[in-house]
């Protein structure tokens, strides 16, 4: 039994959601559909490469995580699937698969599936599903695609360092409303070289220690960890940080670190 996971735009409300997973059954009878998220904001594909990149490792090897994020027709966007640390991804090379991964994927290739006309508007219910349930099958890469050398590059906001600052931005809100940014565990470690520190944000906000974990502080009180991302995140202990805090996807905070 092969497993499928789906990270789309589409939603709950319209029936797209249902066809997909209608045309992966009717291929596919026995296969194991996992929903990452529908959730993903209408064509934002940095938000969907964070929730998938964050998502993935935990699945078995050989899932196949099929990505239904602006994969609309287009005579400039090829569709291809990738093989990378064991693990297989089909969807429009829009820029997604270079933020999705750290490091160059094994093997790429642009899929030669012929398109169903009458499905020309809506590809994920025809080549994507095609693709994914031949890989999940056990199918090769090479049989449904010829092998390309580079794929789509999108630069993602990266933290503005300075001498004792890091100047980062909201990337992530949480169904929680916890605030992640753009801030990791591994930049902050480097610059902090263990002083003490000032997280800034809306202007008069400020936390200057970091926790381990929600409940550290009282209830009501806010707080900065690191979470299961490994990026820095702004919560409030049984609140909702994004709106009692005012935060929002895009916005700046800083780190100051302190002689």
């Amino acid at each position: 039994m092969g497993i499928i996971t789906l990270t789309t735009d589409l939603g709950s409300k319209d029936f797209y959601q249902s066809a997909l997973k209608g045309s992966l059954l009717t291929l596919m009878p026995n296969v194991n559909l996992v929903d990452i998220t529908h959730e993903v904001p209408s064509f934002n594909i940095s938000y969907a490469a964070f929730v998938l990149k964050n998502a993935y490792p935990y699945f078995p090897k050989n899932t196949v995580h099929l990505i239904g994020i602006d994969s609309v027709y287009s005579e400039n966007t090829k569709y291809i699937a990738v093989k990378h640390r064991d693990h297989y991804f089909v969807g429009a090379d829009n820029g997604i698969f270079s933020l999705l991964f750290d490091d160059v994927p094994e093997d790429v290739v642009e899929l030669n599936i012929m398109q169903d006309l009458k499905y020309l508007h809506f590809p994920l219910v025809d080549i994507f599903v095609k693709a994914a349930t031949h890989l999940a099958k056990g199918g090769r890469l090479r049989d449904i695609g010829l092998p390309v050398a580079e794929i789509e590059q999108k630069m993602l906001l990266h933290p503005v360092i300075e001498k004792d600052i890091i100047r980062g931005s909201v990337v992530y809100i949480d169904t929680f409303c916890n605030v992640i940014t753009n801030i990791t565990k591994e930049l902050f470690t480097k610059i902090q070289k263990n002083r003490d520190f000032t997280l800034y944000f809306r202007k008069s906000e400020t936390i200057t220690q970091l926790s381990w974990h929600y409940n550290e502080v009282q209830e009501g009180e806010k707080l900065c960890l690191f979470g299961i991302s490994n990026h820095l995140e702004i919560a409030i202990n049984k609140g909702k940080a994004s709106g009692l805090l005012g935060l929002h996807l895009g916005d700046i905070v800083r780190v100051e670190f302190h002689p």
